[in-house]
């Protein structure tokens, strides 16, 4: 599940422009060397040859012998420690587990961070063909069912900003690439407490996934169920909205009673 783009909302100071560095090399699909991190990031040579040794002195980054950058393994440290001390994740994990039960596909939970949901969890499949998602990537909202759930949660005002910036791309012949059909999903959605996604991201990937929220709305969420189309059709999708939706619930008032009051 690749990135399409970064959050403009990332800060235009040095600590801002260093990270923006970081994220390109982070999550670029192979291995950067100077001349292609140069061409996406818009900063003068002397600039970004020192943001990249200061990244490689920190660990962050490192520097292969044949002169391209990779993330550096303190970055997996740091995001081992995250992981692991993520209060959402470790909320909702009985209930991710208990989803998977009852379904026997994969189950994923993701957070939404500006236009992208990030995924935080996962519970693989018992089934021989698995998802190619890892924990930590992320997805367009626009045409994935934990971001189209995610969305749905949102205020008018918090939604123009999202949407605002979206560039449509066709992923599949089924991505919703304008906004008029995104915002008619939505309402699609809030009515009925479900998101799908019917091969909109990945040829033959459905899944059926509801959103997840803390009462402050600083926290929005989903967690989907997701197989490959030629074992889960739309039937069996409609069979899974009630588990989907029944777990959701009880992630957010455990998440409302355990985390509430220290928000």
């Amino acid at each position: 599940m690749a990135t399409e783009q970064k959050d403009e909302t990332v800060g235009t100071g040095t600590l801002g422009k260093t990270m923006a560095v970081l994220e390109a090399v982070a999550l670029a699909e192979r291995p950067m060397r100077f001349t292609d991190i140069l061409a996406v990031s818009g900063q003068p040579r002397g600039t970004l040859h020192r943001q990249l040794t200061h990244l490689v002195q920190e660990g962050l980054l490192d520097l292969r012998a044949d002169h391209v950058y990779v993330p550096g393994l303190r970055l997996l440290k740091l995001a081992s420690a995250s992981w692991a001390r993520n209060e959402f994740r470790a909320v909702a994990a009985p209930f991710l587990e208990a989803l998977h039960a009852q379904t026997g596909e994969t189950v994923h939970l993701g957070v939404l961070r500006g236009r992208e949901i990030i995924y935080l969890d996962k519970v693989e499949s018992r089934q021989a063909v698995r998802m190619n998602s890892q924990i930590g990537n992320a997805s367009p909202v626009y045409c994935t069912g934990v971001g189209k759930a995610a969305l749905s949660t949102l205020d008018d005002a918090a939604l123009e900003v999202i949407l605002s910036g979206i560039e449509f791309r066709r992923f599949t012949p089924q991505t919703l690439v304008d906004r008029a059909a995104l915002l008619g999903e939505l309402e699609a959605v809030r009515r009925s407490g479900v998101a799908f996604d019917r091969e909109e991201h990945e040829p033959g990937i459905r899944c059926v996934a509801a959103p997840v929220c803390d009462a402050a709305r600083s926290l929005v969420a989903g967690i989907s169920v997701t197989g490959p189309a030629y074992r889960v059709g739309q039937e069996k999708l409609e069979a899974w909205v009630p588990l989907v939706r029944q777990a959701a619930r009880a992630i957010k008032n455990e998440l409302d009673a355990r985390l509430g009051p220290q928000r």
